[in-house]
Formats: structure tokens, sequence, C-alpha cells
């Protein structure tokens, strides 16, 4: 831990002992904390985490993970053979970031000015199944539901009005969607009927068809706020 209180100490931009402003210190350089939300659905490579971050330059994107290394939220790790590549994950103490992330997010969607016709990562759309899950529609309902978008895929599991994502394969899920991201939103949060999205070709549905038409309406945008 030595290392990184002198790390603290050679950035430190606050001067200022409350927790938020340490917090601000270690994720408050641009692109950080979206570095963190890609790798909380497990490790990425370096070109993975460039491709969930179309914006973000090579260049930037090295200086930001010695940052967080350094920092002791990410750590390198190497997949085992056959990949034998190497790839970067949060540490335990930067997958406990979650909750502050989707607090924030969750936060931050309450304004007028949000606009969802920006780009949308695979890890956004999953991780916001799990922030706008209304429990109060699942009730008591379970269901494993999976996600194609790309090469990627993905499992949510719905049980006791809690939903959990993971990557993962779908060949157990009940209902697999295949789309961008982007293709989910009018669906999920906009309304749109399944069977309209699946005639304009945004979606493709496999498996339970009811368990498919329940599960998108599980979830809703928070209100937003009243401009004083």
């Amino acid at each position: 831990m030595e290392s990184l209180k002198i790390t603290t100490v050679n950035k430190r931009w606050y001067d200022d002992a409350c927790g938020a402003a340490l917090g601000m210190e270690f994720v408050g350089e641009r692109w950080a904390l979206l570095i963190m939300r890609e790798l909380l659905l497990g490790p990425r490579r370096f070109g993975e985490l460039r491709a969930g971050l179309p914006g973000l330059s090579a260049n930037v994107l090295t200086q930001r993970l010695a940052s967080l290394e350094q920092s002791g939220i990410v750590r390198r790790e190497r997949l085992p053979s056959p990949a034998n590549v190497q790839v970067y994950a949060l540490t335990a103490w930067g997958r406990e970031s979650e909750p502050v992330i989707l607090a924030l997010a969750r936060w931050a969607l309450r304004s007028p000015t949000h606009d969802p016709s920006l780009p949308f990562s695979a890890v956004s759309l999953l991780l916001s199944l799990r922030m706008l899950l209304v429990p109060e529609r699942a009730g008591k309902w379970a269901a494993t539901v999976g996600v194609r978008i790309g090469d990627e895929t993905f499992v949510a599991r719905l049980e006791a009005g809690e939903l959990t994502v993971a990557r993962g394969a779908v060949d157990a899920a009940e209902a697999v969607f295949s789309g961008t991201p982007s293709a989910f939103l009018p669906v999920i949060y906009g309304g749109m009927p399944l069977a309209v999205a699946e005639a304009a070709g945004m979606l493709a549905i496999e498996g339970n068809r009811s368990v498919a038409e329940r599960f998108v309406t599980l979830f809703a945008l928070p209100d937003k706020v009243a401009v004083e």
C-alpha cells in the first residue's frame, strides 16, 4: 500500500480529506470511471476495452489503466491456455465500485439533457438492466435470458426480484435476444412492441417467446428531474 500512498500524494488535486475528494483523485480523470464500468462484467483485453469505448485513444487508455492499476483498482491477469493473453480486471476493491457507478448512472439519467442516441456499449446495456429493473413488475417470477451482441454473449438471471448479469454461454437460456445495444433501447425503455422491433430487423428472438415478451416489460427509466 506504500506505493498507493506515494501516488496519491504526487497526484493530489484537491487537498481535501473528504472521501469524496479522495475518490475523485482515483477515478476523476476522463475515461477512468468508464473503463471501470467496462470491467464490471469481467476481465477484458486492451482491444476489447477500446471497442467498448470508441472515443478513447490507445494512448489515453494505456495511461488510465496504468493509473488505475497503481491505485489498486485494476490488475493485469493472463488467461490460461489456449487463450494465453493478457487481460485487465478489477481487483476485489475495484469491484466494490459497482453500486457507486450504478447509482451515479441512475442519478444522471434523471437529467433532461440525457441523449440516448449516443453510443452505448454492450456492458452499458446489461448493467442498465440490472440498474433499472422494477422489482414490483418482476414479483416472484424467475427466468434466465440470453443476450447476444456481436460475438459477445451474456446471461441475465432473474430471481426473487433481483437481476444478475454476466458474460457466458446462452445455451441454457429460456429466451435469447440478438441485436445491437441501441436496438434494445426503444423496446425495453421506449415501449416499442417486440414484434415491431423484430419486423424492422432490429432484434431477433430465439426460444420461449412468452418469456421474451414479459422480460422486456420489467424495466423503466427514472423520472426526469423538474427544471427549476
